[in-house]
């Protein structure tokens, strides 16, 4: 397990917050690169989250062949993740490391939280209703979600592969925990796992988290986690502190694991500058 900068260390990083940019050549775009398909989808209305309904969107791969072999990452708060000048850019990321094989054709699936469907939608996709109810209640019901309703319109259009090794699923904060939540609880379904500043605390009882890994048989699960010094710190909890526990819990049960620590706040600065490197990390042979 690699940690960037022990927690005894802070004060000396050499890298503060505010340099934290996404503008490496991997999240610019690059003549010649052959461009993925982004598709709006129509809103989903939810029937294990009943009365929801949510914007959700799937990215191809130039590369993409309908034969079932592509693999698959699932983006919680998905709106934050495609667009082309944001911290993530994950669409031109993709379009990069996919061209020069550093990763193999993935169909992503880009999904918001749901919305009381009775009530208008909010100004901003943060502030939609049901998000912490399904990002950060632990248990199997958002996995349930994914691979009974989500995946299944995906595959109708955009076959993908049956391996749970070949299936990857990302978010942060509140998303973060979720992602972590899903493999967790369906390992047959998906094996990678990339959580930044994810809400491993008490809000619905993610706290557990540290205690359950190490008391529960070894999965076959590999976790990439980032998180800054400058995380928040309230009545839930220390994000911080929880996600050195989560990842120390990891490591000592010998889990595929690594752990990015800056010094950043509660927001995607540092793990959007990573994000090339992390999805290289999840996706190595």
């Amino acid at each position: 397990m690699r940690f960037l900068i022990p927690l005894l260390l802070i004060a000396s990083c050499a890298l503060a917050a505010d340099d934290y940019k996404s503008d490496s050549p991997d999240q610019q775009e690059q003549p010649g690169v052959p461009k993925g398909t982004l598709t709006k989808m129509p809103p989903w209305q939810s029937q294990i989250f009943a009365g929801t309904t949510r914007d959700w969107w799937v990215y191809v791969p130039a590369q993409f062949k309908p034969d079932g072999s592509a693999a698959l990452m699932v983006f919680q708060d998905g709106h934050d993740y495609i667009g082309p000048k944001g911290n993530w850019r994950v669409p031109i990321v993709f379009d990069n490391l996919i061209a020069r094989s550093e990763l193999p054709p993935i169909v992503a699936v880009f999904i918001n939280p749901g919305h009381d469907a009775t009530k208008p939608a909010p100004q901003s996709p943060w502030k939609v209703s049901n998000r912490s109810a399904e990002y950060d209640s632990l248990g199997d019901r958002y996995a349930r979600f994914l691979i009974e309703e989500i995946l299944p319109e995906v595959r109708k259009q955009w076959p993908f592969s049956d391996d749970p090794a070949k299936r990857a699923i990302c978010g942060a904060s509140s998303g973060g925990i979720c992602s972590f939540t899903v493999a967790w609880e369906r390992p047959d379904q998906f094996r990678k796992v990339l959580s930044t500043i994810g809400s491993f605390t008490n809000i619905r009882g993610g706290n557990a988290y540290p205690y359950l890994i190490r008391k529960t048989e070894h999965q076959p699960l590999r976790v990439f986690l980032q998180d800054g010094a400058g995380d928040v710190d309230n009545q839930f909890g220390n994000w911080p502190l929880a996600n050195q526990m989560m990842a120390k819990s990891l490591d000592y049960m010998g889990y595929d694991v690594r752990f990015e620590f800056g010094d950043g706040a509660h927001n995607s600065k540092h793990g959007g500058s990573i994000f090339p490197d992390a999805v290289r990390w999840l996706w190595r042979k």
